[in-house]
């Protein structure tokens, strides 16, 4: 009788830790926030100070909003974001209405259309 007690106790044990893990991403989950890039003006050169004041998390959602024939995104490395150059290895985005899930640690988005990104049309944001 004791051999099968332990069994179930271990069995309890083992469901109570899947159920706390399952918890813990829905929390996780239901706490990412989505943010529109440059707010109701979208992802254009009014970017300036867009970025700050914000508090980026892992999990939170930028959503790039812009008219596809003059603007695109691209994320890019730190050498690509202060160079404004993307790479065959940056990944690219180019419907107008992109959404980009952020990870932890620092993320830079550039417009690749040629003058652009130097013209002001680029942000970092740091997801903690």
């Amino acid at each position: 009788m004791a051999l099968k007690s332990y069994h179930q106790g271990r069995c309890s044990a083992v469901a109570l830790a899947a159920a706390l893990l399952v918890s813990l991403i829905l929390v996780e989950t239901v706490h990412a926030a989505t943010y529109t890039v440059g707010d109701s003006s979208g992802w254009d050169f009014s970017m300036g100070n867009w970025v700050k004041g914000k508090k980026f998390k892992a999990g939170d959602v930028l959503v790039f909003n812009y008219d596809p024939s003059v603007h695109n995104v691209a994320v890019v490395d730190a050498k690509g974001y202060k160079s404004c150059t993307a790479t065959s290895t940056s990944t690219a985005y180019n419907s107008g209405k992109d959404k980009v899930k952020l990870s932890k640690g620092r993320q830079f988005f550039i417009c690749t259309i040629p003058g652009h990104c130097d013209g002001g049309l680029k942000i970092a944001v740091n997801a903690s």
